[in-house]
């Protein structure tokens, strides 16, 4: 999601005639694009804008990384305290940088969190932008030029940026996310993304379909499709459809808010999306599980390149718990629906969150997560311990009782038991063949090159002379772009390794299946 902000952010600065640079020193305008949702705050993209169409850079940090490149620079206004030589990430002290270096600007869902401590009491940038302030940038800038402080965090009922075309902030690439919906109604009592970026509102899907297309002029190969909460997609810009009766939730299910009228769904615009390029992989993220009828799990199961892949968040497997996050189904439930997908798409490769630690969690909860992960065996998995956010229901309400000591070792039992059960899923694909996407040379080896098959699924293979499939090419190296079969050897819990077999292309696969 902050990668297709910042792609937002910096349509609407190039616009007002900001360029991006490969050299700090060259920087006007620091951007700093943050997520509230992990510990450390996460500074997931950072874009150095300067004016007057001075070349810009972009690179991808973490806190502890962002303060090693500019800490010198931090010096002579701020001198923080620092923890194992790295500045400490709590007020994002790495920001602060002196008055006649670029102006700091922070950006993102930390900004609209964290608004008074960062830009009035530490005094650590000059400008604050939430995430439905980016249209406001470049206001903002020239109020900072002038040597104010300035911010705008307000959250919006309506903002989607729907008529701004992001600009990919690398060119050529294979891979694209676009932004179909913001915010979030589920008021889940952990989370404070309803806090931070507001609530629920969808594009036109016009607007998506008009992005897509470019993206496939483009050459881009594989578009993800972003929403807090992406299968309750609902477009209501067209007026004969406002009064469509809202689909029903997955069985067991349930919200905390009533059921909305009205709109095209996410299985229409699915549906839309996969008929622009029967060579581009569609995937979307994040869903939640309550909100899978029966013909979006159809559509994926009939395209080709709709792909296998599933995300279904669980945050535990304890019923008790769940209740406690307020999640709207119970284990059971939970497992019906599994079952059920993978009835309806043979193959399917599953991925999940999981949080453990949660307010008054005990031994016997985690003990059902455990389970759970052990009987799903998931293909991906993202897992974390608790942490209290301010304004969430958990912070009002609960009590965040679970000693750090016990929620450090629980989460390392979960990602052990995910490695193991992932292991074992991975390595019943060793033997077959699998469809890669090239992404590019292996970070570990220039000889071998990396892409992902259907099931999001990293696989790694020698880069090496190959044969094309359909005999339209002669034969030579795989591009990033290209589709590749690869017969796989060997498998761990989060890499595949093969051989490859030939190029070829997305439709072609699908027909010889």
């Amino acid at each position: 999601m902050n990668v297709s902000d910042t792609e937002i952010a910096w349509a609407i600065l190039q616009k007002n005639g900001y360029a991006r640079t490969k050299e700090l020193d060259e920087a006007d305008v620091v951007l700093l694009v943050t997520c509230s949702v992990r510990v450390p705050c996460t500074v997931a993209k950072a874009v150095f804008l300067p004016k007057s169409l001075v070349p810009v850079v972009f690179l991808q940090w973490r806190c502890s990384q962002a303060s090693k490149v500019i800490a010198d620079k931090i010096k002579s206004r701020h001198n923080p305290p620092t923890t194992n030589g790295t500045f400490r990430c709590h007020w994002i002290p790495c920001l602060a940088l002196p008055h006649e270096d670029p102006s700091p600007l922070l950006a993102g869902c930390m900004a609209e969190r964290l608004k008074e401590e960062i830009l009035h009491r530490e005094k650590l940038v000059d400008v604050v932008a939430g995430p439905d302030a980016y249209r406001d940038l470049p206001r903002l800038l020239a109020v900072a030029e002038s040597g104010q402080q300035a911010a705008n965090v307000l959250l919006s009922l309506d903002e989607t940026y729907a008529d701004i075309l992001p600009v990919q902030t690398s060119a050529g690439g294979t891979t694209a996310f676009v932004s179909i919906m913001r915010g979030c109604d589920n008021m889940c009592s952990y989370c404070i993304v309803p806090f931070t970026r507001g609530r629920e509102r969808s594009r036109p899907i016009a607007s998506i379909l008009q992005e897509v297309r470019m993206l496939s002029d483009q050459g881009v190969k594989e578009v993800t499709l972003l929403g807090q909460n992406v299968n309750s997609f609902r477009d209501l810009s067209e007026v004969q459809f406002q009064s469509v009766a809202a689909p029903g939730l997955s069985r067991g299910f349930s919200t905390v808010y009533k059921a909305k009228q009205g709109g095209l769904r996410f299985s229409h615009l699915l549906d839309q999306v996969s008929r622009i390029d029967p060579e581009m992989r569609i995937r979307f993220t994040s869903p939640h599980p309550k909100d899978f009828p029966d013909e979006v799990l159809q559509l994926i199961q009939e395209r080709h390149n709709i792909c296998k892949q599933l995300h279904l968040p669980a945050q535990s497997g304890s019923t008790r718990v769940l209740e406690a996050m307020r999640r709207g189904y119970t284990r059971e439930a939970y497992l019906e629906l599994v079952h059920h997908v993978r009835d309806s798409i043979p193959g399917v490769s599953l991925s999940s969150d999981f949080i453990t630690g949660f307010c008054g969690e005990t031994e016997e909860d985690h003990q059902q997560t455990l389970s759970l992960l052990r009987e799903v065996r998931y293909n991906i998995g993202f897992l974390f311990a608790y942490s209290m956010r301010q304004k969430t229901r958990a912070h009002h309400r609960l009590q965040d009782d679970v000693p750090t000591d016990v929620k450090k070792r629980r989460l390392e039992q979960l990602i052990a038991t995910f490695r193991e059960e992932a292991a074992r899923a991975n390595a019943a694909l060793v033997g077959q063949a699998q469809l890669v996407l090239v992404e590019g040379p292996s970070k570990r080896s220039a000889s071998e090159l990396c892409g992902r098959n259907d099931g999001n699924i990293k696989v790694i293979f020698p880069d090496a002379e190959l044969e094309d499939a359909a005999e339209c090419r002669a034969p030579g190296r795989a591009q990033p772009g290209d589709y590749v079969m690869v017969k796989v050897t060997s498998a761990s819990s989060q890499t595949l390794r093969g051989v490859p077999l030939c190029r070829t292309t997305l439709s072609r696969a699908a027909a010889s299946h």
